[in-house]
């Protein structure tokens, strides 16, 4: 249910299907359904947007959304919404589950998992590091959801000591105390990242298939925070950051940011049937690499939380031939959780005839109910 989100002024939709096929042409809201489920996750959402922006135009600046979830029998009910400033207080987020206020997103995990695909991530491979680190942040948020948490605390730290190192007579305990911090936070957001890789790389061995149309992935960490929280307890690479901070803060003054931590580290991903880095790889290669990665990631949450995760797959068929459009489809359905596909030509998901719940999304009808061949 939606009231004011995007492009839709009040949505009631209910859907029951295993897999949900989302049809309309480009504008006409497909991307803002899936959207508006990506923010019972934590974080801001597939867009990463700033919450006012998902306001509907035209509206009274604020939105609602809220789903109703089986489990265990049971209906639960999750929402969230945003407020605008007004004469009683300043814009906040508000989150509730069964009506009752909850303080943040993180609750909703108790109760589902959201994991997508967008064709954001398309040039991952080939893009900047810090796009392949936010894409593994998202693992890792879905099994742990206080990593973001750190993430945040861990860049403020690193704003307060460059504050700190531009000031021409620096506080040194204020260093010291700030310098602790970021080694302690980015330590374990090294280790969390670690502990998913490992994870993620154990699982994609056990269950490799060399003649499967998604290639399986090596992964590893680069940096030098994640070389050591490898290679020893983590108090010691936290005693080694904090020195490493403090030894180069003439170098990092100079620099007018952080050289070393986390925040700077990278996720190495080679094609595992061809043993050659991803980037390398065609387009097609690519993107079956990156769907392999992600029906694989799914298939972790829903082993380490318990909860299969709903995934939202934006633009997913589209440029996959016939072949590997099937073998998207039958995986979709092993991973056992509720799936939404969107694309702006039914053709493509054909194959899903008779298999998924099917809507038509319009900029003017709203969403409908399409029917079944």
């Amino acid at each position: 249910m939606l009231r004011d989100f995007r492009s839709y002024p009040a949505l009631d939709l209910t859907i029951g299907g295993r897999l949900v096929v989302l049809c309309g042409e480009n504008g006409a809201g497909k991307t803002n359904l899936l959207e508006a489920l990506s923010l019972l996750a934590p974080g801001r959402g597939l867009r990463r947007a700033d919450l006012a922006e998902c306001a509907r135009r035209g509206g009274g600046g604020g939105f609602a959304l809220s789903i109703e979830v089986e489990e265990d029998g049971e209906i639960r009910q999750l929402g969230c919404g945003w407020s605008p400033a007004d004469g009683n207080g300043g814009a906040e987020r508000r989150n509730r589950i069964d009506r009752a206020p909850v303080s943040s997103s993180r609750a909703f995990s108790d109760h589902v998992r959201v994991v997508w695909l967008t064709p954001a991530m398309d040039q991952l491979f080939s893009g900047p590091a810090s796009e392949r680190r936010r894409f593994l942040d998202r693992f890792v948020l879905a099994i742990d959801p206080g990593h973001g948490a750190r993430v945040n605390a861990f860049e403020r730290a690193l704003r307060g000591r460059n504050r700190l190192l531009e000031e021409d007579r620096r506080n040194a305990a204020w260093l010291d105390a700030v310098e602790r911090e970021a080694a302690e936070l980015g330590v374990a957001i090294a280790a969390a990242r670690l502990e998913c890789v490992s994870r993620l790389e154990a699982l994609i061995a056990a269950e490799r298939d060399d003649a499967s149309p998604f290639p399986w992935a090596r992964l590893a960490l680069e940096g030098a925070i994640e070389a050591l929280v490898a290679s020893g307890p983590a108090l010691d690479a936290e005693e080694h950051y904090r020195a490493l901070l403090r030894d180069n803060r003439g170098r990092d003054a100079a620099a007018g940011r952080t050289l070393i931590g986390p925040h700077v580290g990278d996720l190495a991903v080679r094609h595992g049937p061809k043993d050659a880095p991803a980037a390398s790889a065609s387009t097609g290669e690519q993107k079956a690499l990156l769907v392999g990665l992600a029906l694989a990631h799914a298939r972790l949450v829903a082993e380490m939380s318990g909860i299969v995760p709903i995934a939202l797959l934006d633009e997913i068929a589209a440029h996959f031939d016939p072949r590997r459009r099937a073998a998207l489809f039958d995986a979709l359905e092993r991973l056992g959780g509720q799936v939404f596909l969107s694309g702006a030509d039914p053709a493509a998901f054909a194959g899903l005839s008779g298999r998924a719940e099917t809507f038509e999304v319009s900029a003017e009808a709203g969403v409908r109910a399409m029917a079944q061949a």
